[in-house]
This record gives structure tokens, sequence and C-alpha cells, in this order.
């Protein structure tokens, strides 16, 4: 089994781990190989994209910090996700950003994919605006290799 392989394959939901606004996701189906699944009456093959690897990785990770904690518990997954949501609204300040590395630590610790601590945490005060948090994550993959890092700006 390879590294990749260990990390799981998911359907690619965050084209470019862009997470700043759903609308811009682009969850329809594109034109792949001949291996495609044939829509009745259609003349292309068609597939969903799939990310694997560190990409899997990073995606798992966003989407678990932009889900609220609870909201996929009709699903049976009441504990996935994250409880950054609940710093909307709040004054910024050193005690949010606490909180909010308090929140991002306590979600990375519940993704299986990944070491349960994180190799860093850094928040760039310089590149945030009134209402949001800008910070570098990097985790440990489970499988080995070199930590995946991402950059994430949350509004707040």
């Amino acid at each position: 089994m390879s590294q990749n392989d260990s990390m799981g394959t998911d359907l690619l939901v965050v084209p470019f781990f862009q997470a700043h606004d759903a609308a811009s996701l682009d969850l329809t189906s594109r034109v792949t190989s001949p291996r495609g699944i044939r829509a009745p009456g259609a003349l292309e093959a068609v597939d969903l994209a799939t990310v694997n690897g560190r990409e899997n990785v990073a995606q798992a990770l966003i989407l678990r910090l932009m889900t609220p904690v609870g909201s996929l518990a009709a699903l049976g997954h009441a504990q996935y996700g994250s409880r950054i949501h609940e710093l909307i609204g709040e004054l910024k300040t050193e005690a949010l950003r606490d909180l909010c590395r308090a929140f991002v630590l306590e979600a990375v610790a519940q993704e299986p994919r990944v070491e349960p601590k994180a190799v860093a945490l850094r928040f760039d005060p310089s590149a945030e605006t009134q209402s949001s948090f800008v910070f570098t994550l990097e985790v440990q993959p489970r499988s080995g290799g070199d930590p995946v890092s991402l950059l994430l700006e949350v509004s707040i």
C-alpha cells in the first residue's frame, strides 16, 4: 500500500482548497475518460473528480474545520466538525484568538488521518481583518511523510 493509498480517496469538494465562500465550489460533473458513467442520451462520459494523498488530508481538515460540530448528527456523525462557528459575531480579542486556537486543535485531534497533535499553528495578525483570523496549520499525516500545511482565513 502506497503512502497516498493510506491517506484515502474522497470526492473533490474543495477545489484549490479555497474555503472563502461555498458559492465558488463547483460540484457539477465533468468530462473524463471513457470509464466514466454515461448518462442516458449523453454523448460524453462524465465522472466526479476525486482527491487522494496529501490533498485529501488537506481537504479533510478544511471540511472538518468549516463544518459546525453537530450539524451532521442526523447522519450519525454528531461529533464531526469544529466549534469555530461559535466565534461568529464575537468581538475580536486575544482571548477570542486563543479560543479559535483551541477549537482548531480540538478538531485536528479528531481527524483520523493525522496525528492528534498539530505540528504548528501560527496566526498572522498582519494578514487579518477586523473580522477575521488568518492562520497556518501544519499537521503530520499518520502515514508519514512531510507535514501538510494549510493557510486559512476564518471570518468571525
